[in-house]
């Protein structure tokens, strides 16, 4: 997807991001939240993020915001500090056609140069087979399944985690 342009998320982005994650909350299983946020809350959100050095990116695509992925805090506890979750959310229409991936593999890249040393999928749906591939493809690894911890459109879902090293990981310590 050459005409693709992977860039830091800006607020007047805001509006197209709160619209996709609007979908994924109403229609899907990939996030556990059940009522989608405003405008206000995803500014908020993102300005928090963005503040405290985390990444978060938009892709567009023809001049629309057809993306975004960010990293934030895997757990708020100090030993935590060097570990991120990812957040990726496509637009229906763009699915499918690399974006995810190319979203990814900056997202990872951004948060090694700001020295994170893993990352963490937590991944709503163990049948969400196009998430649990993306993050595999990109060199994320499964290490568990939490079985039936949300119930979201009348079902019980499970959360996949995966895992995937960031610079030198584990094998230093941080800076």
């Amino acid at each position: 997807m050459s005409d693709a342009n992977i860039r830091a998320a800006t607020l007047g982005d805001i509006a197209a991001i709160t619209r996709i994650y609007g979908e994924a909350v109403e229609r899907g299983t990939a996030t556990f939240e059940v009522e989608p946020p405003d405008e206000a809350e995803m500014a908020h959100r993102q300005h928090t993020l963005a503040a405290a050095g985390y990444p978060y990116l938009v892709a567009e695509r023809a001049g629309a915001v057809a993306g975004y992925a960010y990293a934030g805090p895997y757990h708020v506890r100090p030993a935590y500090h060097w570990s991120v979750e990812d957040t990726i959310y496509v637009a229906p229409q763009f699915q499918c056609a690399g974006l995810g991936r190319l979203l990814m593999a900056r997202l990872i890249a951004e948060a090694e140069q700001r020295g994170f040393r893993q990352m963490i999928a937590v991944i709503g749906d163990s049948a969400n087979a196009a998430s649990v591939g993306l993050h595999a493809a990109v060199g994320f690894r499964r290490v568990g399944t939490l079985h039936g911890v949300g119930f979201k459109h009348g079902r019980w879902l499970d959360a996949v985690l995966m895992q995937r090293p960031l610079g030198a990981a584990d094998s230093t310590p941080p800076k």
